[in-house]
């Protein structure tokens, strides 16, 4: 049997912020970081709070790559307030956090009722907002820690692109690849289905015309716009049909050289695509036929594919080889058994098309570094 499961009710546009005049929550707790604190997001979210009457405390601890130990502070401090809101202000890092204390805080708690989770993202990049996975570091031993629960689907996402607007390029083009990996890995997942596919394909296709236009102007919100929908429709893809390899690698690579996650799956995407094309090239065909480029054989399509992906991420400042990541030699060289253990135990690995050894993987960080 195959199935399609969609839970989070998704509100965008300019007035999506205005949903919370419609919940009936008592106590909020508002998990973000201190970024958002000082642009003043925070205080948007505050005043819907304030006329809808729901108190809240205010959560800024979350880094990047939010950690083990701010995951049980949060906890903590939510349990202590016995909130039935969670608000998620932030990029992955602040949604994944908040999921994350939701989870652990209900399963502390006595009640039988979740808390409601409202992840309104920052960033058009992990689709965080509607999946049931969050990723925790766990930075004694640097490794990063996927967690798969449906407890962490969010019950409401807001996209209001108007938050992503300040991003700077940088940043924009990180996030919009890690969307564009998503989208392709949940293309050919094992698990993909007809409903994963329509996602996965209007996101690759909304990557490759709204990126370059959002990294070159902030202030196209006709772009920013559409790659928030892009990430989200990657992330409802992805959350039904599962990932790949390539994000595997990028959770190795940021656990133990902390390589933010959406470049790692730039630079390591073109290899696993040509790794995976002997099991799935017809799909690589099909993507490249729908952003159309040349693609009249399966072998040319790949090609046009891994070239396409490429270019984007020449034309974005980011990097091609591992080697460019600033990670010494030596390091990546002595880790690199460690690295293909790691990925051969990641969840993500579950869902590649083609079945990798170790010796797979070695080899395929030799290829990129």
């Amino acid at each position: 049997m195959t199935q399609f499961y969609g839970k989070t009710k998704i509100c965008y546009g300019d007035d999506a912020l205005e949903t919370f005049e419609d919940l009936t929550a008592k106590q909020a707790f508002i998990v973000t970081d201190p970024f958002m604190v000082k642009a003043g997001f925070v205080d948007r979210i505050q005043s819907q709070l304030d006329r809808s009457g729901i108190r809240h405390r205010i959560f800024d601890g979350v880094e990047s790559d939010p950690s083990l130990e701010t995951v049980t502070t949060g906890t903590r401090l939510f349990l202590q307030d016995k909130a039935d809101l969670v608000i998620a202000l932030g990029g992955g890092s602040a949604i994944d956090a908040a999921k994350a204390i939701t989870f652990f805080a209900h399963k502390a708690s006595e009640s039988e009722v979740k808390p409601l989770l409202v992840a309104i993202p920052t960033t058009s990049g992990t689709g965080s907002e509607v999946t049931a996975i969050s990723v925790i570091t766990d930075k004694v031993n640097e490794v990063k820690i996927p967690l798969n629960d449906e407890l962490l689907i969010p019950d409401m996402a807001i996209l209001d692109a108007r938050f992503t607007r300040t991003l700077p390029p940088h940043v924009t083009a990180a996030t919009g690849m890690d969307v564009l990996t998503h989208a392709i890995e949940a293309y050919t997942s094992r698990q993909a289905n007809a409903f994963t596919s329509i996602y996965a394909k209007y996101a690759i296709q909304y990557v490759f015309e709204f990126l370059p236009r959002a990294y070159t102007c902030g202030d196209d919100m006709e772009a920013r716009k559409h790659m928030l929908l892009a990430s989200c429709m990657a992330g409802m893809a992805f959350n039904n049909s599962g990932l790949g390899i390539t994000h595997s690698i990028a959770h190795s690579l940021g656990g133990l050289f902390h390589i933010p996650h959406g470049l790692a799956n730039a630079v390591v995407l073109p290899y696993v695509i040509r790794f995976n094309s002997f099991d799935v090239g017809v799909h690589y065909r099909e993507i490249a036929q729908c952003v159309s480029l040349p693609a009249n054989t399966v072998e040319e399509g790949t090609k046009s594919l891994i070239q396409a992906v490429r270019d984007l991420n020449e034309s974005m400042g980011i990097p091609n080889r591992i080697r460019e990541l600033k990670i010494d030699e030596g390091a990546f060289r002595e880790h690199m058994k460690t690295m293909a253990k790691n990925v051969l135990e990641d969840i993500c690995t579950h869902g590649n098309p083609r079945s990798p050894s170790c010796e797979d993987i070695v080899q395929l960080l030799e290829q990129a570094w």
